[in-house]
Formats: C-alpha cells, structure tokens, sequence
C-alpha cells in the first residue's frame, strides 16, 4: 500500500476540460459575466479571472522557474494564496472576456506541452498538503490537483448561470478520485490498529470505491480487502462539493450514509481536499 494509492494521469484530459470552458465561456452573455458565485466576493468574470491566475503561475513557476510573488511576515500558505489571487482578480477586472477567452485559449496548450514533458513519478513541483504534508508529494497528484482545480472553477460558473455540464464520467471521475486521495490525511488523528479500513463510496455514474487502510501507524490508501471498521456512502455532487467546500459538513452529512465506526465516519465527512 501506498499512501496516496495508484498513478493518476490526467494529462489527455485538460485539453478537453479547457474546451468546454471555452465553450462555456463563449455562450455567456453580458450579464452572465456578472452573475455572483459560491467563491465569496467574485462573479463569473472574477473565477475566469482566477483560472487565468493559474495558467499563468504554474507556466512562470514551473516552467521558467520565476519566484513570484513572496510572502508576507508571518503569512500562512492560505493567507499568501487569499491575498495573491485576489490582487490578480482586482487587476484581471479591467480584461474584457473576449480578452480572457483569447489568453486561455492561448496559454492552455503551452501548459500541456508543460504536463506532457513531466515524468509523473517525480516530485512535484507544489506539494499537494491536503493529501499530506510529512513528505513529498509525486508529480502526477500535482498534475491532477490542477486538473480538479480547473475542472471545479467551470462548475462554480456553470452553477452560477445555471447551465449543467462537465459532468461526463471521463470528465468528472479523475476529479473525485483525486479528492478520494485525501482520506488517509484526513483521518490522520484517528489512531486505529494497524489493518483497520474505512471505506468510501461514490454513487454515480462518475462515482467510485476507495478504501485506506492503517499500516505502519499511519493511514494509506489500500485496495479492497477485508470488511471496512467504517463506511460512508454519498452521491457524486454531494462528494465533490463536500471535498470543496461548496457545502458544510453538516449538509454533506445530512446527505450521507454512515456505518461502523461513528469516530471514522465523522472524520470521513470532513474531507478536503483544496487549501484553506
């Protein structure tokens, strides 16, 4: 067992995710550009804007190798990335979405070529500290992590305007699956004897099974063997917006089904799986 369980490479996926961005994006109207999201301040236009915020740190940081902005004394990893990607939405407010559609369609290939050149069982570039934060993260969970960030940004503003999509099992499930890979950092604080399992199911056509197990004193993802000590089952929207935090714990709770050990599953339903 590994702790964060088998290679996932999304890489052929992001030119598919980007198009439907763009398609999405295309389609808006004036006042859809405006229409508020669940990100607290920001509308359409500002996600946009975010999304080209990460285009265009992780072609500068990864691949030029440019530093960036520094933190501030004292600042903690969510205070610096609160405070960076709201100084480059201010700024982004003044590009017409025309011109965001142009620089997203433009950068979007050049951060393929960047993920296709990586070798996945490296480390990666930015550790992925929701999926643990004592040793190195590979480079195809921060690949992926980037792919669920893109992926959920098209959802906030679908949701906004009140158009579906992107909701395709070959779209969708490498989403869920990576946010599964958050569980055994999760339920770091349970301590349980080494061969306890807790299990997790994903109901839905992009749905899945996840299984950590405790080995060694720590969990690790694991694949399916004896019967879970705990269980928690949900549906796919409910998941992937409990992993965001596009609903409480409370909500995703009320809308799960536990079973085994109340300690596991209340751990379980607490999940994150983004920086905050």
């Amino acid at each position: 067992m590994t702790i964060f369980g088998p290679v996932i490479d999304v890489r052929p996926l992001f030119p598919r995710e980007r198009q439907a961005m763009l398609d999405l994006l295309r389609a808006l109207g004036p006042a859809d550009w405006a229409q508020p999201t669940i990100c607290p301040g920001w509308d359409v236009h500002d996600v946009a804007g975010h999304v080209l915020n990460d285009y265009l740190r992780r072609l500068s940081g990864s691949r030029d190798g440019y530093g960036g902005a520094v933190f501030a004394d004292d600042e903690t990893l969510p205070a610096y990335l609160a405070r960076t990607n709201d100084e480059f939405v201010r700024a982004g407010r003044q590009l017409s979405p025309q011109v965001l559609i142009d620089l997203l369609e433009h950068l979007g290939p050049q951060l393929d070529a960047l993920w296709a050149a990586r070798d996945l069982r490296t480390p990666a570039d930015l550790n992925v500290s929701w999926a643990a934060t004592d040793r190195d993260s590979p480079a195809w969970l921060d690949i992926a992590r980037e792919y669920t960030e893109f992926w959920v940004h098209q959802q906030q503003i679908r949701d906004a305007v009140s158009l579906p999509g992107a909701t395709q099992p070959e779209l969708m499930a490498p989403v869920l699956d990576v946010f599964a890979r958050a569980l055994p950092h999760t339920l770091r604080t349970c301590e349980r004897p080494d061969g306890t399992v807790a299990r997790l199911e994903v109901l839905g056509p992009a749905g899945g099974q996840w299984n950590v197990a405790r080995q060694d004193g720590r969990w690790r993802m694991a694949t399916p063997g004896s019967g879970p000590a705990a269980s928690v089952s949900m549906d796919q929207d409910t998941f992937w917006r409990l992993s965001t935090r596009g609903i409480t714990v409370e909500e995703a709770r009320a809308r799960s089904n536990p079973s085994g050990d109340p300690e596991l599953t209340a751990a379980m339903t607490t999940l994150l799986a983004v920086v905050a």
